[in-house]
């Protein structure tokens, strides 16, 4: 019996080459049972016809299924489903068993009831995304990752593959956020002094496990990143959050038994508020004062397309008191869960041997595929691209906004890729956010950044790095009708 041509078909977004999809469509249907053993697949000819391809490129994705023992070819009757290909497996799901154990009792700790902000998982599928956060996969340059990743996969970096670097990491990376990335912000660092994390978060994790412990104060800025505060909260720590005004953290307000001081001076989350340069210099003078370590988070500082951004608290750093934390989340994008921390020698010998207890290092092939991608000139090429587009997106956005009379609560002055904004103080943003979404619109309640027990409820933010420049304006005109209606 021969399988219908109609059974096919590419989709419109589908990832890789068109060769690669039509193996993965065969192989997806023979590994889901749909395809039995012996069944005959259309001829090249009129699949090809089918799927609006050349002959040639299905003959070829015919040709690799041959070879790994999805098809079979007999003479000159075509392709069929091989005796020897994978066989489906039988799933009975599981009936949920009566259990024995008290897991209130059972559970030391609990990670679970922290503040979450949620991103729906087709947040793609919104006609207005201003989600925050998320790569644009028409900015993110796939051939030449993919390239880079191809040449990581090499017999010379055989290695950096397979290998364990134990405690260590990849040299080729390392050497260009010493050479390159940090000069920029104007760090200088020894390849002693940066270790390559987990993306931002696990390195506050780090941080926060050494600098810290239970007769120890953290200082965290009011509103923050909502997953710091949850971290710490879960440390034995003392935490004490610090409200922020236009320019950041302040210092003067910093309490005399802080120990280590949490902060994002560059561009604060998620009022966007950038510290300068003279507090900066207040900052570490206090922190002088209280003998308190700085935890220094610069994310997104390449997005500063609005102007040349502020020198890194670190660049300014004498005593070797700042820890300094980057991420290439951002910049390339959030799956790749790739970052770095810097800080004296001391500090990173700790860290190394904290991470190498957990989970060793980060995967040898992602870290040598981005020294590639890094060192080769792909990811300079690609800040110029998003840059210049999110500077149309902003311009827009600001438009928008001036328009519908919108309120803007913080901007990045030098850039960045979303705008905090509050609403009346009658407006709930959780609950308007749930009514957008019905009109294919997402925007992100910004209760979950504030601590305590009485968030502020009004508060949203607006991120641009995901939505088409000209769906800007409608969507904010959604986002301003429903405010009046709320």
């Amino acid at each position: 019996m021969g399988i219908s041509v109609d059974t096919f078909f590419l989709e419109l977004n589908g990832q890789g080459t068109l060769q690669a999809q039509i193996q993965q469509m065969i192989a997806e249907g023979i590994l889901s049972g749909r395809f039995h053993v012996g069944e005959k697949l259309p001829s090249s000819r009129k699949l090809a016809a089918h799927l609006g391809v050349s002959r040639i490129t299905v003959t070829l994705a015919y040709t690799e299924l041959l070879a790994n023992d999805y098809l079979t070819a007999k003479g000159r009757s075509g392709y069929f489903v091989s005796q020897n290909a994978p066989v489906p497996p039988k799933y009975s799901p599981v009936q949920k068993r009566d259990e024995n154990v008290d897991w209130d009792t059972a559970l030391a700790r609990r990670f679970s009831d922290g503040d979450v902000l949620p991103k729906p998982s087709n947040w793609r599928d919104y006609k207005y995304p201003f989600i925050y956060g998320q790569a644009d996969r028409k900015l993110f340059d796939h051939a030449n990752w993919r390239l880079c990743a191809v040449r990581a996969l090499g017999h010379k970096d055989f290695a950096s593959l397979t290998g364990d670097y134990m405690d260590q990491d990849d040299p080729l990376l390392i050497e260009f956020i010493a050479r390159h990335t940090l000069p920029r912000r104007g760090i200088a660092a020894r390849p002693e002094e940066i270790l390559i994390t987990m993306g931002a978060q696990n390195a506050l994790w780090l941080a926060s496990r050494i600098l810290l412990n239970r007769n120890r104060t953290a200082v965290i800025e009011d509103p923050c990143y909502y997953a710091l505060r949850d971290l710490l909260n879960h440390s034995d720590c003392k935490v004490s959050p610090l409200a922020v005004d236009r320019d950041g953290l302040t210092p003067d307000a910093l309490p005399d038994e802080t120990d280590v001081i949490f902060t994002t001076p560059s561009h604060q989350s998620p009022t966007t508020a950038t510290m300068p340069v003279d507090r900066r210099h207040e900052l570490l003078k206090r922190a002088r004062e209280l003998d308190a370590m700085v935890v220094e988070d610069d994310y997104e500082f390449e997005m500063a397309f609005l102007g040349s951004p502020s020198p890194a608290l670190k660049s300014m750093d004498r005593d070797g008191r700042v820890i300094y934390v980057g991420s290439f989340s951002k910049s390339l994008f959030p799956g790749l869960r790739l970052g770095y921390i810097v800080g004296s020698e001391p500090f990173i010998r700790e860290a190394r041997a904290l991470r190498s207890l957990v989970l060793r290092h980060p995967p040898g092939h992602i870290q040598r595929t981005a020294a590639y991608f890094l060192s080769l000139g792909h990811y300079d090429a690609q800040i110029r691209r998003m840059s210049k587009t999110l500077a149309r997106r902003r311009e827009a956005l600001d438009s928008a906004v001036e328009q519908y009379g919108l309120t803007v609560a913080g901007r990045g002055i030098m850039g960045g890729s979303s705008l905090w904004m509050s609403a009346p103080d009658r407006v709930d943003t959780t609950k308007l956010a749930k009514k957008l979404q019905s009109q294919g619109v997402h925007i992100e309640p910004g209760a979950s950044f504030f601590n305590g027990l009485h968030q502020p409820r009004n508060f949203y933010r607006l991120g641009y790095s995901s939505i088409g420049r000209d769906r800007i304006g409608p969507g904010v005109k959604l986002i301003a009708d429903a405010i009046r209606s709320a």
